[in-house]
């Protein structure tokens, strides 16, 4: 599933809700591959009442046809053949599910190397991440790994969760030691808040409910700490960011029933932050004009404001030169117009990046071409060094870059704004994405 489906599943809610601090979480489960993250999801789900009858009666059948002696909970998560052949997760599997205090959306990332960029897709858009860790393996480079992701990614409630505690008998130093170890390199990140929680994902221990046989642990159970922790919702305080992704005419009313049609001209768009009332003054960039808001519409419905992540047809008083790629912003707080960035990016692809080759970078809904001006330093994931000035980078790398760009972007840095503080990079023969990227 992809991230249009991920925001499909948002227009469940009921928006007076999305719009409440605690109405809904968006989180993403990471880590090595079999540690549990598919399983830990199955459980959340049935344990809280959310999965219904059938579903519940075809991963039973399909378990006792393997042999298995409990309920193989990720079988409600691996959707695709491949994942339930090989007992991994491929792709991301996006889950809803609501308790009586909260909604939420998880994002299920695949634990493999090679599907690091589906991670990436996912934890772009969450508000906290748990990173599950094999009790019986420690802390591992895909953990560290997941874990600067989710940092780049501006995630900063992180959960770690010990996984698989009971094949280790509840040892607390086995528990405090993985603790100890994940903290240490956490703590070299910047302002992380981590909760660490034992459990067994398989048994259900510690996963909906508290434990009581954990004497030595007092903290709260994962659903205790997915009802209470804050969701990041602060797109809608942010400066107005507006990219149009098209010019359209818009025809109000029927004639066929005595209406008068209305035809206007406007420009389609997804609120990235901010909100958009019936007369503000906004600029648009790059050419810096200004216009007074006259309109705005979803379909044919007419709104006096528009939120963030609010997709509207917008209407100007004046006749100014729009096309796709420009921004409808603030007038007092411009993005920045530029033509060089430097920037943290992963590089997804297997075929190693030519640095002296043209790419594609997409932002927001501008494409224009790039050139790798620089490549500054590699960050290796288990010590955080930076190891300077590499020639090439392969999958999975994560470099500090220059990039010098065709023509100009609108942009803010990703510590401000997720949506126009990151990119991804496109080959432009094979077209697929080779990188993701926030600016700095």
């Amino acid at each position: 599933m992809n991230a249009l489906s991920y925001v499909a599943l948002e227009s469940q809610f009921d928006e007076a809700e999305q719009a409440a601090n605690s109405g809904l979480l968006r989180f993403i489960t990471a880590g090595s591959v079999d540690d549990g993250k598919s399983t830990l999801i199955g459980r959340l789900l049935y344990d809280t009442g959310n999965v219904a009858a059938d579903q519940l009666a075809s991963i039973q059948a399909t378990s006792q046809k393997r042999g298995l002696a409990a309920i193989d909970w990720s079988l409600l998560t691996d959707g695709l053949i491949a994942e339930r052949e090989q007992g991994i997760t491929i792709d991301v599997a996006y889950r809803y599910f609501a308790t009586a205090r909260r909604k939420f959306i998880i994002g299920d990332a695949p634990g493999h190397e090679q599907y690091t960029r589906n991670m990436v897709t996912a934890a772009s858009s969450a508000d906290s991440a748990i990173l599950l860790v094999d009790a019986r393996k420690c802390v591992t480079t895909q953990t560290r790994r997941h874990a600067y992701l989710a940092h780049l990614l501006g995630i900063r409630e992180l959960v770690l969760a010990v996984n698989k505690m009971d094949l280790v008998d509840w040892q607390p130093d086995v528990y405090q030691g993985i603790v100890d170890t994940f903290n240490a390199f956490v703590s070299a990140l910047g302002r992380h808040h981590v909760q660490a929680i034992p459990l067994s994902a398989l048994n259900g221990t510690n996963v909906a409910t508290r434990a009581e046989a954990i004497p030595w642990y007092n903290g709260p159970s994962l659903l205790e700490y997915l009802e209470a922790v804050p969701a990041r919702r602060d797109a809608e305080q942010a400066p107005l960011r507006l990219p149009v992704q098209r010019v359209v005419r818009v025809m109000l009313g029927n004639a066929a029933n005595g209406a008068s049609n209305t035809e206007f001209r406007g420009y389609q768009g997804t609120l990235a932050s901010g909100q958009l009332e019936i007369g503000d003054e906004v600029a648009v960039w790059p050419s810096g004009q200004r216009a007074r808001v006259t309109r705005l519409n979803v379909a044919e419905q007419a709104l006096a404001v528009a939120s963030a992540d609010r997709a509207v047809v917008v209407s100007l008083d004046s006749e100014i030169d729009i096309s796709r790629g420009d921004m409808l912003s603030s007038p007092v707080q411009p993005p920045q117009v530029v033509k060089t960035l430097t920037a943290d990016i992963c590089w997804l692809s297997e075929q190693p990046l030519q640095a002296r080759s043209n790419y594609l970078i997409k932002h927001t809904t501008r494409t224009v071409n790039v050139f790798f001006e620089e490549l500054s330093y590699r960050v290796d994931v288990n010590t955080l060094e930076h190891q300077a000035t590499p020639e090439t980078a392969v999958m999975n790398d994560i470099l500090r870059v220059k990039l010098k760009l065709q023509q100009p972007l609108l942009v803010d840095a990703y510590v401000d704004n997720r949506t126009t503080g990151s990119f991804i990079v496109i080959d432009p023969l094979s077209l697929h994405t080779v990188a993701a990227g926030v600016i700095i």
